[in-house]
């Protein structure tokens, strides 16, 4: 079963080998159009109808909070009254969003709602309407919303059953996209595209492949291991430049992966990839297993007397030294190669990874050792 484990494993990485010189893929399958960032957005505001679960007096911000809101709607409370005031259905909480480029006002979108307080369950509350803001303070949307919480929290008699996190909540399509963001991708005519995995083989590829392409000869130019400049015809309309960008993202690329193997060694996976090469090397692995049994023995009194049978325990130690012979490795070019060379060792996946790990520290092993 364990040899059958190693064998499995190495043989998916092989099928993925024997197709990785004629595997290609989209361009947009392994990078992207350059275009302005995504930006985080964030409110500050409350959330009431709750079941006594809000905040405390504690949290003084909140009955702050509750106060000024309700000046603004005409309604004053006394000084001496502030200090009084219980709103155990009430939260302070804080409100947050990312937002695309290229929504347009009026786009709702979800937000997330975290308690600011010592509120016990945000369970059935409703945020109340909240301004949301970038770093540099400007207002780009609103949010407003009943809140679902993943979970729940029931107390009675001194007793609690709780699923999940409830001091969290999303309201969905709460937020109401006020101000766009800039949405210009093309700049000076050129549009740029950035590589998922930096590489410079695969962005020559990709650049090699756009020139050879209609309407793009000698249009681009990759300008390091991350990004390929496309250079776009004077004059053309919008439409005409989103017809180009979706022919750059369909074209195919043959990508250049670099040689790794990965190795988690909390749960014991391996990954090896498909460029991987072994030089050749002698492996000799080998194991001690130490059995330490507990055995129980009943003694009997002796004959004509009252006293009671009493239980001894005694410890049973038992090694065991596995012996293997020395495999020699001829150097390894594929991944069908090196599974027929570890196949030969009959290990395990912890052995496995202990292996990998000494042929990268002897230099046998051609790639990079990714340990997690």
């Amino acid at each position: 079963m364990k040899q059958r484990w190693l064998f499995t494993l190495l043989t998916v990485n092989l099928a993925l080998s024997s197709i990785l010189p004629g595997w290609s893929s989209r361009i947009k399958d392994i990078a992207r159009i350059e275009r302005p960032r995504s930006i985080q957005i964030i409110g500050y505001g409350l959330v009431t109808g709750l079941n006594n679960s809000g905040d405390s007096r504690r949290s003084t911000f909140t009955l702050q909070s509750v106060v000024s809101m309700l000046k603004r709607f005409g309604v004053t409370v006394p000084q001496v009254n502030q200090l009084n005031l219980r709103l155990r259905n009430v939260a302070a909480v804080m409100v947050t969003a990312t937002i695309d480029p290229f929504m347009s006002p009026g786009t709702r979108f979800d937000v997330r709602v975290s308690s600011l307080g010592d509120a016990r369950s945000l369970q059935g509350g409703v945020l109340l309407l909240t301004p949301l803001v970038a770093e540099d303070g400007t207002v780009y949307a609103t949010a407003q919303g009943p809140l679902t919480v993943g979970g729940f929290q029931i107390e009675a008699a001194g007793s609690m059953v709780a699923k999940n996190m409830v001091n969290t909540a999303i309201v969905v399509n709460g937020g109401i996209l006020e101000k766009a963001l800039p949405a210009d991708f093309v700049t000076n005519n050129k549009v740029r595209i950035i590589l998922n995995e930096p590489d410079f083989t695969t962005a020559a590829r990709i650049a090699e492949v756009i020139n050879a392409t209609p309407n793009f000869a000698d249009a681009a130019n990759a300008i390091d291991a991350r990004t390929v400049e496309v250079h776009l015809p004077d004059n053309l309309s919008t439409n005409q430049i989103i017809a180009r960008i979706a022919q750059l993202e369909s074209l195919q690329v043959t990508p250049d992966p670099p040689a790794r193997v990965v190795i988690n060694e909390r749960t014991g996976t391996v990954v090896v990839g498909g460029n991987v090469q072994l030089l050749p090397a002698v492996i000799a692995h080998g194991g001690l297993e130490i059995r330490v049994q507990l055995e129980r023995i009943a003694v009997p009194p002796p004959p004509f007397t009252i006293a009671e049978t009493k239980v001894l325990e005694r410890a049973t130690l038992q090694a065991l030294e596995e012996y293997r012979a020395a495999t020699p490795i001829e150097g390894a070019a594929t991944v069908q190669e090196i599974a027929d060379a570890l196949n030969k060792l009959k290990v395990t996946p912890r052995d496995l990874i202990a292996i990998f790990q000494a042929l990268k520290k002897a230099g046998v092993l051609q790639a990079e050792l990714i340990v997690e």
